[in-house]
């Protein structure tokens, strides 16, 4: 009878549970979809309109790690951009020697094709050998168009197959409003971009490829062993205070053109003028963009990538908590002085439903100005935890239950590494101190008094009676006993069961 109510109970205590289980999933998820909505507010983008103008056709201020504009001026707007293409083509070139399919020790052997290009150059001769960094050296620093015609030969085989790979790239980049007909920027007609677009490949050469910046912001330098000098075009490299590049161009159609880059305090600014009406006149509206952005803002950096965020319970998973940590960084740009006012919101679950992953993301820390979301972090699981089956929540109440109920006499356990003797041999120093007598039986001889292997059940209770010796406790770590501890019949003590955790003036065409 006894029995039976036992298993009526277990059985109740299981559809209890799987009905709580439930219920609780289905709020968790409820909850979970809400706090997730609400997080999808629209971010904030400063964008203001300065009440300035630029003398260019076009223009554009971007902040280079958000990618957020703080200043536009017919962006959009399609125009020549002469070597403003080399950024282009350096992106690929760069891309090429970080991936190894490249080598900046790599030689080139320059072609004829390479040789017959006009404006800006090293003058290449046909057989020449250079290496792969000597030609970036010379399109970086000199804007030579030989020099990039014979890299682009040896990305892709020939510059018509590299011109393709820059039409691809430029779709995968989102510029929308572009496009390259040569790797150069020789040929006006046919040949388009934007400033917003020229921003967008700008920036992705300054972050993705920051070793560019070892040859954008060389002054002066030589080639051909010395016999040829490379000035750079682009003379903010020496005016002003940052600098890390990046391209000039020029022809007739296009006019003097700059995307100039900076960086000051860990804030880096990316600025493009197309257009503008002298050699002169692009470095100091340039600046002028440069200048407003380093006045008004700077980049917030919130590195908490792998750092910890505590922990959330798991339903119907092995283990019913796992920790919790944050899965990316965020830069953030803001107004001067901004900066301290940033607020950190956590947005967690109160549980989530096994199983649960390594890197599965769990919830969202939201950066917030002003009561605006200015970013995101996602929030993931630092663990893993399996599905919990029906089968295993069975055996586990199964034995959960025989640990509260089952009174039956239990084997001892012996500890791990000793194997089980008939005859176990006698504790080792069981001698008693001089003058003293030991208790225990007395020997065959009379001389003095020694245990013997085992006591009579006289013996033991007398010991128990006259010096307080319990029954002996197994434990993990094997037998606990003392110096004059009889060895008897293990008892196994009953726990519950624990539940599993865990100046110079440029060539006329550049």
């Amino acid at each position: 009878m006894k029995a039976k109510c036992r298993f009526f109970v277990a059985l109740l205590l299981i559809f209890c549970m799987l009905t709580t289980v439930t219920a609780a999933d289905s709020n968790t998820a409820e909850a979970t979809g809400t706090e997730m909505e609400e997080t999808s507010a629209a971010d904030v983008n400063p964008n203001p309109k300065p009440q300035f103008q630029v003398n260019a056709k076009s223009a554009i201020l971007i902040e280079a790690q958000t990618g957020q504009t703080v200043f536009a001026m017919n962006e959009h707007e399609k125009l020549p951009i002469a070597s403003i293409t080399k950024i282009m083509t350096m992106l690929l070139v760069m891309e090429a020697v970080d991936s190894g399919k490249l080598s900046l020790k790599d030689t080139v052997t320059i072609s004829a094709n390479a040789c017959r290009m006009g404006g800006s150059q090293v003058y290449l001769e046909e057989g020449e050998v250079f290496t792969v960094e000597e030609l970036l050296k010379a399109v970086a620093v000199h804007s030579a168009n030989d020099a990039s015609v014979a890299l682009a030969e040896k990305v892709s085989g020939s510059e018509e197959a590299f011109v393709h790979l820059m039409n691809e790239k430029a779709k995968e980049l989102k510029m929308n409003n572009t496009n390259f007909l040569d790797a150069t920027g020789l040929t006006d007609e046919g040949h388009y971009s934007t400033a917003y677009d020229v921003a967008i490949m700008s920036r992705e050469l300054l972050t993705k490829h920051p070793k560019i910046i070892n040859y954008t912001t060389i002054w002066h330098d030589t080639f051909r062993d010395g016999k040829f000098d490379l000035d750079n075009t682009n003379k903010l490299v020496k005016r002003y205070s940052g600098i890390t590049g990046l391209k000039t161009g020029f022809t007739s159609k296009a006019g003097f053109c700059l995307a100039a880059s900076a960086e000051r305090d860990g804030t880096q600014f990316i600025s493009v003028v197309l257009g503008s009406e002298s050699n002169e006149m692009r470095f100091s509206e340039s600046a002028k963009l440069l200048d407003f952005g380093f006045a008004n803002w700077e980049a917030a950096k919130i590195e908490k990538k792998g750092l910890p965020a505590g922990s959330i319970p798991v339903k119907k998973g092995e283990i019913s908590q796992v920790p919790l940590e944050y899965g990316d960084n965020a830069v953030i740009l803001v107004k001067k002085g901004k900066k301290s006012q940033l607020v950190e919101n956590a947005v967690i679950p109160e549980n989530i439903t096994a199983p649960v992953t390594r890197g599965q993301v769990v919830g969202v820390l939201n950066v917030e100005l002003d009561g605006n979301r200015m970013a995101s972090i996602p929030i993931v699981a630092a663990g893993d935890s399996r599905r919990c089956s029906f089968g295993l929540m069975i055996s586990m109440l199964a034995k959960r239950w025989a640990g509260l109920f089952c009174s039956c006499p239990e084997e001892a356990i012996i500890p791990e590494n000793v194997q089980p003797s008939a005859n176990p041999p006698a504790p080792e120093n069981t001698s008693p101190p001089d003058n003293t007598s030991a208790p225990g039986k007395k020997s065959m001889t009379g001389d003095e008094d020694v245990f013997e292997e085992h006591g009579t059940p006289e013996d033991i209770s007398s010991l128990e009676d006259d010096h307080g010796y319990g029954e002996g406790v197994v434990g993990q770590d094997g037998f606990e006993a003392g110096e004059s501890s009889i060895f008897e019949e293990p008892v196994i003590e009953e726990s519950p069961l624990l539940e599993e955790s865990s100046g110079l003036a440029e060539d006329p065409l550049e």
